[in-house]
């Protein structure tokens, strides 16, 4: 007998042990998730750092509708040029009332 007949002889129970239905990952999934999570843990970082530098005040509920009434009430219309009216055939040229 050859040396590798032996070594395969010796192995075959080893191998009947396992089971042909269980599937694993292996070290290329951990390392895989493991990058996934060292991503994830790195984005959270990132987006703490800039959620740190926002600068958020927030007005009393009432102080908005107050400054909403006095601003709607203090703006007179707002003045521009009135659009055109629509041509009564329906067709043709199309006007352009900013040119």
């Amino acid at each position: 007998m050859s040396p590798t007949h032996n070594a395969a002889a010796q192995l075959l129970p080893l191998a009947k042990e396992l089971d042909e239905n269980k599937v694993t990952p292996g070290v290329l999934g951990f390392l895989v998730f493991a990058a996934m999570g060292l991503a994830v843990w790195m984005l959270m970082k990132s987006m703490h750092r800039h959620m740190n530098k926002v600068d958020f005040e927030e007005q009393p509920a009432g102080a908005d509708k107050a400054e909403r009434s006095s601003a709607s009430a203090s703006s007179p219309a707002p003045a521009g040029p009135s659009p055109a009216p629509a041509s009564p055939s329906g067709g043709g040229e199309r006007r352009n009332p900013g040119v």
